[in-house]
């Protein structure tokens, strides 16, 4: 039976209460103010129907979080990976590591066994937290994890040697779980690819951007009667970030397992959803259903949609709000590392093409030449990498150290945009100083798979970069150099890729050259390479 969306009233009391749980835990508090309104309801299209009240999640939460101390979890120590598609399961382990003070490593179950091994293990985590579908990954992959004491499988039969959880999870006491005194609210670290052909960590400890969250809520409108569908993994920072403010503010949660284009929208016009965070490709698998199709669906609940995760194009913006309601359609820009940067509000959408808004409350922009003077003019002939000073910047890459300092500078940091502002202060990112692509809303450096490519035994050498795709936004290509006497064909380069690659990250087009342009350093021109694929564009992202 699904569970009702009971209303909730918009008391003073309340909004104090929405304010105060951004930098506590709230699960208990709203247990018992509003014990019986729904707080995650996970429906998927086979039509079943799992849904917790804020009670209910309150309570698995604590027997979770006691399961994990009965293991040997310390409190503010332990690390965690968890890994699966969206569902309740989910969500009971990510509020159990925030009451626990443990730091939550999500995992990006699309990765290959030899991504998923390497990030589980540099973590240092002792537990692994994976739905029943994801398990054989780990039965896989257990004799390169020596740091891993504890395999608990949700939602399913444990393969031999790791242990089903939802039993121990039903036993265990539903009380608040003994933590000491002063423990740090949960941290979180999240890999993102690397530079250097390996994930970087990037730590991001307790509630630091309380403050600015609080008044990002405020700046948008969120409220607490707003029902939030996170179109896309929980292990993304955008859908999983804005998943914590819907519960920190007592909104309800409706889970989509796997995106499916109408089934998103059955969802939304059966829940009456009214916010969600979106890369453009999902949205436009959406707008491009069908006019029949969208026809049957009511989307006219929608309020807040925040666009993110890769540049929505103009004409995806125009296509969204012919179907959805106008003053819906907010697009925020930021990172993993460095959180919501700017925002651009509903009013600004057809008015500041390429823009991605203004810098969020307590937000500071700066922008820095090559010689690391600050760029204070306007305009597109004034572009500067973009630098970022908030409270919720993350607070190191993990065991790399040095990544982190290479990309501060006076206390602000970077992930390596390009970008330039207008007249009235809006920001407009152009370029890409690092070599980052965005498929699909998925980040990916080039230096992994150039990295996989080279162990091929023909390529002598290999450039990838990102091209422009109408559907994804870029799509991921490879020149390789081909070692003298060697043979290799497109479909084999791919096929070696996929060995050692998560599915996204795998070349879609390959091109072969007798050599690479390059500096007379050595370093290869990548920007020479791609010059042809972007002739023409305003913008090389």
């Amino acid at each position: 039976m699904k569970a009702a969306l009971l209303p909730l009233r918009a008391t003073r009391n309340t909004a104090r209460l929405a304010h105060s749980a951004l930098s506590g835990d709230f699960l208990a508090a709203y247990a018992l103010l509003h014990p019986d309104k729904a707080a995650v309801i996970d429906d998927r299209p086979d039509g079943a129907v799992y849904a917790l009240t804020y009670r209910e999640l309150d309570s698995r939460a604590n027997q979770l979080a006691n399961v994990l101390l009965g293991l040997g979890v310390r409190p503010g120590e332990s690390k965690v990976v968890w890994c699966g598609q969206n569902s309740i399961g989910l969500v009971e382990m990510i509020n159990a590591a925030r009451k626990l003070g443990v730091t939550a490593v999500p995992l990006n179950y699309r990765l290959s066994d030899e991504e998923a091994a390497y990030v589980t293990d540099h973590s240092d985590a002792t537990v692994v937290y994976v739905d029943a579908e994801f398990a054989p990954v780990f039965a896989r992959i257990r004799s390169l994890l020596p740091q891993v004491q504890h395999y608990l499988v949700f939602d399913g039969d444990a393969p031999d040697g790791m242990v089903a959880v939802d039993p121990l999870v039903d036993d265990a006491a539903p009380h608040e779980p003994q933590v000491p005194a002063g423990t740090e609210a949960g941290a979180t670290m999240i890999y993102t690819s690397g530079t250097t052909g390996k994930p970087k960590g990037a730590l991001r400890r307790g509630n630091r951007g309380a403050e600015q969250a609080a008044a990002l809520v405020a700046h948008i409108g969120y409220r607490p009667d707003d029902v939030y569908l996170p179109t896309g993994p929980l292990y993304h920072s955008g859908p999983g970030g804005f998943m914590a403010i819907a519960q920190a503010l007592g909104q309800t949660v409706v889970l989509q397992r796997k995106f499916h284009a109408e089934d998103w929208l059955r969802l939304v016009q059966t829940y009456r959803v009214t916010s969600t965070f979106a890369a453009p490709t999902p949205i436009r698998m959406v707008c491009n259903l069908p006019a029949e199709v969208k026809a049957r669906y009511d989307v006219s609940s929608m309020r807040r949609m925040i666009a993110n995760a890769a540049p929505w194009s103009f004409a995806l913006k125009q296509m969204y709000l012919a179907y959805f309601p106008a003053e819906s359609l907010f697009e925020v820009y930021g990172s993993t590392e460095l959180a919501v940067n700017c925002v651009l509000r509903p009013e600004d959408q057809l008015r500041k093409p390429g823009s991605c808004g203004k810098p969020a409350p307590l937000v500071e922009i700066k922008l820095f030449d090559d010689d690391g003077n600050e760029v204070l003019g306007t305009g597109p002939e004034h572009t500067g990498e973009l630098y970022v000073k908030s409270p919720s910047v993350f607070a190191d890459y993990y065991k790399q150290h040095d990544k982190f300092v290479a990309d501060s500078r006076n206390g602000y940091q970077t992930v390596g945009d390009i970008a330039y502002r207008d007249d009235e202060g809006y920001i407009y990112i152009c370029d890409r100083k690092k070599d980052m692509i965005i498929s699909g809303g998925m980040n990916v450096y080039p230096a992994e798979i150039e990295a996989a490519l080279e162990h091929h035994p023909d390529v002598l050498e290999v450039a990838v970069f990102g091209v422009p795709s109408e559907e994804w936004g870029e799509t991921v290509h490879a020149i390789v150099v081909v070692r003298a006497g060697g043979s290799l064909s497109e479909q084999q380069a791919v096929a070696f890729a996929r060995e050692h690659l998560a599915h996204y990250k795998v070349p879609r087009s390959v091109s072969f050259s007798d050599e690479l342009p390059k500096t007379g350093s050595g370093k290869i021109l990548k920007r020479d390479l791609r010059a042809p694929f972007w002739a023409g564009r305003s913008s090389q992202v």
